[in-house]
């Protein structure tokens, strides 16, 4: 009874802490600590023990199997050096610093003790930091490098802090060191390569999507607990086996079961990275007794936790600014060199979390000091969470580094949409035989083009200006399915139909409206002041040789605000497009008459430009190309 009473309270904790932090601005992993730690000083409140075996084997494996589902592998390859840096030779560096800086300050406690509290300290959790750089528009290129790292570098902390404290108890070399690091590595990725296979086999034949996400929820263990039993990396075989899977989902997985999964896993994770936070809280007393019966004064303990702190945060800035000198200093990498805005916000997004105070644990109980080594522990992963946590909205803002771009991302998925919407058509082309009812045909080409033309239709113009079909369809759709609803509902309340039967009506409504309340969100007009301007790239041979808007203004003047063909018939448009051969101005493709698309057809001019107030994309007609 009583470890139901408190899952149900670290539930309900998590929840009411992450719904006050969203609703307030608050960064929800420092206020979980705070909270947790305030709770463990109430009077009946139990004391939680977060060891080891909880964590790395039970929390560690689902947590960063969901990480993964996020991550993409053609952006993991692209940053592989980068990620490597940090991950990898980052977590060594600060094993090495933070085992010399504070060797000198607990005398009994040996060299090899203080390098597996480096080891402890050194992985960032990358949860804390993006948790809070999201929300502020951190750039998406520190972001993705900040997830990528969080996937390796757990992984190659705990094999350092393997080999700190074996060397306890024995003399190592640096080839002995390597070497296991290597066999860790390669193990894994064999482990974790087999894995994905065999899952990839699996769930090609299941079409319950039910089936398919239980499935994934022992996937993280079938490659954990195999690479733990042969002495590999069990975190990294977990990494490689999550990050194969989310790429060949696509081509494995129903459409149905992703949805289901990506569903469930989003609600798991949530409540594991969320209650870890509140649980590293509730350490603190603990952790607090065991330092001051450790038989060190208390200035001398404060005073090798503040070094741990200090230097755990300096070595991350000494290396991250020395990489970035790498990157300029190597040709090949010089294109995607760090700025000094980027290096500092990869030195300050160096939060530490769950793992470092769960790997604390592993140090044998017979090191001398050990207990002040986990207050350290505890203190660097408090004192990141409070010096960079809050201050790190202020570097945000201060740096001024352009965050992601909504009206960008929009105008990328207009053009995504519209080249899929291209190749559906083309597959229906050849799938008809001419026995199809006309009605039938009319419409699967009218709903693909309708999804086209919805994303189009998110740029130019806010929806104060110009009310859009999509959004009057979605707007009305869904207050004629409130009414669905509401008599299904009365027919289940006066039992005129069978259960079975009410359910199902019931879940078609949920299902399509969950699905228009996507897309209403996804409608929502961009801010003035997030106009797109002009691509940096030149889209294809058409564009290169059209000019821009700049030009179309100087040759034509400012485009009428009206579609003069549209106006001449009574009809209404939606946004207008200028011809970059001739200045034409007319509707686009979500207006009734799609008169851009029709002076193309008649004058074959290839490229376009947006006549949208502040807006300067282009748009070739023959290639489909942005510019």
């Amino acid at each position: 009874m009583e470890i139901a009473i408190a899952l149900v309270a670290l539930t309900v904790g998590v929840c009411a802490v992450a719904a006050a932090s969203d609703r307030f601005g608050w960064p929800t992993p420092l206020v979980l600590v705070v909270v947790g730690a305030a709770a463990a000083l109430v009077p009946g409140v139990p004391q939680f023990s977060l060891g080891p075996e909880l964590v790395l084997n039970g929390l560690l494996p689902p947590l960063l199997y969901a990480a993964t589902a996020q991550t993409s592998l053609i952006d993991f390859s692209r940053n592989k050096t980068a990620t490597l840096l940090l991950s990898v030779v980052l977590v060594v560096f600060t094993t090495l610093a933070v085992g010399w800086a504070t060797s000198w300050l607990l005398p009994g406690v040996a060299l090899a003790a203080c390098m597996a509290l480096g080891a402890v300290v050194a992985p960032p959790d990358a949860v804390a930091a993006t948790a809070i750089g999201r929300r502020l528009g951190l750039p998406r290129r520190v972001a993705t490098m900040l997830e990528e790292e969080s996937l390796l570098n757990d992984a190659s902390a705990l094999i350092a802090l393997a080999a700190a404290t074996s060397a306890l108890t024995t003399e190592l070399s640096p080839w002995h060191i390597g070497g296991d690091f290597l066999l860790a590595v390669v193990g894994a990725l064999l482990v974790g390569g087999v894995v994905a296979a065999v899952l990839a086999v699996v769930r090609r034949r299941v079409h319950d999507p039910v089936l398919d996400t239980a499935l994934s929820f022992v996937a993280p263990y079938l490659a954990f607990l195999p690479a733990e039993a042969l002495h590999v990396s069990g975190v990294l075989a977990v990494v490689v086996t999550g990050l194969a899977m989310a790429h060949v989902s696509p081509k494995v997985q129903t459409a149905a079961s992703r949805v289901a999964e990506a569903l469930n896993w989003r609600t798991v994770a949530f409540l594991l990275e969320n209650a870890v936070f509140l649980l590293i809280g509730l350490q603190f007393p603990r952790l607090l007794r065991g330092a001051a019966d450790s038989g060190f004064s208390g200035g001398r303990v404060l005073a090798f936790c503040l070094t741990a702190l200090v230097a755990t945060i300096a070595a991350r800035f000494v290396f991250v600014f020395a990489a970035a000198g790498f990157y300029h200093a190597v040709p090949r990498l010089r294109p995607r060199a760090w700025s000094f805005g980027v290096s500092v916000l990869l030195s300050w997004a160096g939060m530490r979390g769950v793992v470092t105070l769960a790997a604390a644990q592993l140090i044998p109980e017979d090191v001398p000091g050990r207990d002040v080594l986990l207050l350290a522990a505890f203190t660097v992963v408090v004192g990141t969470l409070l010096v960079q946590g809050l201050t790190l909205p202020a570097v945000v803002r201060r740096l001024r580094l352009p965050g992601p771009d909504p009206a960008q991302d929009a105008l990328q998925a207009a053009a995504l949409g519209d080249a899929a919407a291209a190749a559906g058509l083309r597959r229906l082309e050849e799938l008809l035989t001419g026995d199809e009812p006309r009605h039938v045909v009319a419409q699967l080409r009218g709903r693909s083009k309708a999804r086209s033309h919805a994303a189009w239709e998110r740029l130019g113009r806010p929806l104060s200006d110009v009310l859009t079909p999509s959004a009057v369809y979605c707007r009305l759709r869904l207050q004629m399915l409130a009414a669905e609803r509401d008599v299904v509902v009365q027919a289940r309340d006066r039992g005129s139909a069978a259960p079975e039967v009410l359910r199902r009506a019931l879940a078609d409504v949920d299902f399509e409206e969950a699905l228009l309340d996507k897309v209403d969100a996804d409608l929502d007009p961009l801010d003035a002041d997030r106009r797109l301007a002009p691509r940096h790239d030149d889209g294809c041979a058409h564009l290169r040789t059209a000019g821009t808007r700049d030009d179309a203004t100087a040759r034509w003047g400012e485009p009428p605000v009206e579609c003069a063909a549209c106006v001449a018939v009574g009809a209404t448009w939606v946004h207008l497009r200028t011809c970059l051969a001739c200045g034409y101005t007319g509707c686009c493709d979500s207006s009734e008459l799609r008169h851009s698309r029709a002076h193309f057809g008649e004058t074959a001019h290839p490229a376009m430009v947006s006549a949208e107030p502040g807006e300067a994309w282009r748009w070739c007609w023959v290639d489909e190309q942005l510019g």
